[in-house]
């Protein structure tokens, strides 16, 4: 079941690519890259990993999407990264256990949920698609420590509007 929960400002390096849905796999894979790149200067991730959702395209088979690692203090690791920042606020939180491919049902759930409950997330809705404030994956199972990806935890959250 759903919950509403507080979250603060969390910063995070990040890689941003505008994919087609077979490209997801790509971006999802530079999460490895970033923690290896921290790994070199001796930095662990703040928290778990995540896929942030910025634009799903209005003919929803394109997506803008981060991969980011939560850091503790920004950090430069070139050029194709960045540093940001999630947003504090109210989040509507879902946690799916099992496969990947469970979560396009997750997700489902999770917005059929918010319209029941007249959830307003924080997004617009623009001539390129809907822009979300922050619309998260966060992989809370290291894939590395376990392997079974039937028993893997990824949380949905989902901003909502102040």
């Amino acid at each position: 079941m759903p919950s509403i929960v507080d979250r603060n400002e969390q910063r995070y390096v990040g890689y941003r690519a505008t994919v087609r849905h077979d490209g997801m796999a790509d971006v999802a894979h530079r999460i490895a890259a970033i923690v290896g790149e921290l790994a070199e200067r001796g930095l662990a991730p703040a928290c778990a990993p995540f896929l942030r959702y910025l634009v799903l395209g209005t003919d929803m088979q394109t997506v803008t999407v981060e991969a980011g690692v939560p850091v503790a203090e920004p950090v430069d690791l070139g050029d194709e990264y960045f540093v940001d920042a999630l947003p504090a606020g109210k989040y509507a939180q879902a946690t799916h256990h099992g496969a990947p491919g469970g979560l396009f049902a997750a997700t489902a759930d999770l917005l059929a949920w918010g319209e029941k409950e007249n959830v307003r997330w924080d997004r617009t809705v623009e001539a390129d698609g809907e822009h979300w404030a922050a619309r998260l994956e966060i992989y809370r199972t290291d894939p590395r420590v376990e392997l079974d990806a039937n028993n893997w935890d990824t949380d949905l959250c989902f901003r909502l509007a102040d």
